[in-house]
């Protein structure tokens, strides 16, 4: 009469949903505060790329706003003026003006202002393309859709650029870019018939870190755009942009972290898609992944950098879903890796994360169970490799921590009576009768049915529940709507086998 919810034990997905907040920050710390985003509060940022001396050298950063008038004379001297420092100076003038809302909610009401922009933007003159740029990286910086749909204009151009030679261009182009994406709808449809997708592909090919990280950027706002799955991520599947992506996650001392980061959520989004994630096996995914997965493992060993939490997350989730299409189990087995090497460095991470990080440790536990789901070798390894009493450490931390642990406990078990026997009852009777105790349904559940689990394939294990209190345990919960169904099983099945 035991009854299994056999929906807790599949390898389930894990898809991060991220809504827009907007920071200004320095160019400095850009890249730290969206990974802080992402890591604290499973955020996007939009991107501001200044120049801390620049600032400094124009007389720091105090904000004016700048009224119509002043817009004006700014622009026409930068277009006409009689001098390139003084075109130069109207246009640094006009950024720093541009920093602030007001300011650019006049720029864009103005008639002709983005075309004049535009114009500066394709001069032949570097000094004005670049401060051309610069203001309509501060427009693209606005918390407004009207506003980044006023630089639809500029759009093409950003993207010609991309191919151009000074890196440092490329990479402001590709932050507007990024921040004009994830901004408008209207910027998406018109950059994919410009070709995004090839310009982006194009450029993953620079030898310069800080371009590919701002392309890594771009690329993930991109990808998470509602409209993703259906126009988007196919494309970017059908280009070389995946197989680069690969090359720049392979472990080794070429490994940049920011880069990687970048990119990791990249190939995160396009997994979650699921449009065609057997492609992304077959070239190799897997074992790129458990690979750095390693490396990452014998990295937090030698280092205290509290960076390398940054990537572990998207790789953890990337390996986790992965392991969810069917396709994987068909490839060499769920991991292309010696069992023993990736249960050590995932055991490895999660002690990293009580001490460092402890809300991740939830991903570490999910990508536990996808590994142990269908895979009996894994289970063996968890056994042979004595891991069953560190991870029974860890249900002290958090209830949603302890339901995942519970849930690998019953990947173990109903593997059959062999697992079982390894099992109990030293370890698990007296850790079943402290989860019992709870309030908690979600923890309360998973134990009654790793209990079921235990009844159905260890001889003696009902019998010694009995003897431990196990029924004055179980009654607790009784009343429980959710539990009543399953209690009423144990309690038979202890009574009368």
């Amino acid at each position: 009469s035991c009854r299994h919810n056999g929906n807790r034990r599949r390898p389930a997905r894990r898809v991060l949903l991220c809504p827009q907040t907007h920071a200004a920050v320095t160019a400095a710390a850009a890249a730290a505060a969206l990974r802080k985003a992402r890591r604290e509060q499973q955020l996007v940022s939009k991107r501001l790329l200044r120049d801390e001396a620049t600032e400094e050298a124009e007389g720091g950063c105090v904000v004016v706003i700048l009224g119509e008038a002043e817009i004006q004379e700014f622009l026409r001297l930068a277009q006409r003026g009689t001098e390139e420092k003084e075109r130069e100076r109207a246009l640094v003038s006009l950024r720093r003006g541009l920093q602030h809302p007001e300011t650019q909610q006049t720029f864009i009401r103005l008639e002709g202002s983005i075309r004049t922009l535009v114009g500066l933007l394709t001069s032949n003159q570097a000094l004005l393309q670049l401060e051309a740029a610069r203001c309509l990286h501060e427009l693209s910086h606005s918390e407004q859709s009207a506003v980044a749909e006023a630089c639809l204009p500029a759009t093409s151009y950003l993207l010609t650029y991309l191919s151009g030679h000074s890196s440092d261009f490329i990479e402001l182009c590709l932050y507007t870019l990024g921040n004009l994406i994830v901004e408008s709808e209207a910027v998406r449809r018109q950059l994919l018939p410009q070709g995004i997708v090839p310009a982006l592909a194009a450029c993953i090919q620079s030898p310069h870190l800080t371009v590919l990280e701002a392309l890594g950027y771009a690329l993930s706002q991109l990808l998470q755009a509602k409209e993703a799955p259906e126009k988007i991520i196919p494309l970017v599947l059908g280009s070389t942009l995946p197989q680069h992506i690969l090359q720049l996650l392979q472990p080794g001392p070429k490994l940049n972290l920011g880069v990687a980061v970048e990119f990791a959520w990249c190939l995160h989004y396009i997994i979650c898609s699921q449009v065609n994630n057997a492609l992304l096996i077959t070239q190799g995914a897997l074992t790129t992944l458990g690979l750095l997965l390693l490396d990452l493992a014998a990295a937090v060993q030698r280092t205290e950098d509290a960076g390398l939490e940054l990537l572990v997350c998207p790789v953890v989730r990337c390996l986790s879903n992965l392991l969810t299409e069917a396709a994987a189990e068909t490839v060499g087995g769920p991991m292309q890796l010696r069992d023993e090497r990736v249960l050590a460095a995932l055991f490895i991470l999660l002690q990293f994360f009580l001490h460092k990080q402890p809300s991740l440790l939830p991903e570490g536990l999910w990508l536990l169970n996808n590994l142990t789901a269908n895979s009996p070798s894994f289970c063996t390894s968890l056994i042979s490799l004595d891991l069953i009493e560190p991870l029974l450490h860890l249900l002290s931390v958090s209830n949603v921590v302890s339901v995942l642990v519970l849930t690998v406990l019953c990947n173990i078990a109903e593997k059959g009576p062999a697992y079982c026997q390894h099992l109990w009852p030293g370890l698990l009777l007296p850790t079943l009768l402290d989860t019992l105790a709870l309030s908690d349904t979600e923890v309360v559940g998973q134990s009654l049915e790793l209990l079921q689990l235990l009844f159905l394939y260890q001889p003696g294990a009902a019998q010694a529940f009995l003897q431990q209190s196990g029924l004055q345990a179980l009654q607790r919960h009784e009343e429980v709507a959710q539990l009543q169904d399953r209690v009423h099983a144990l309690q038979q099945t202890a009574l009368h086998g």
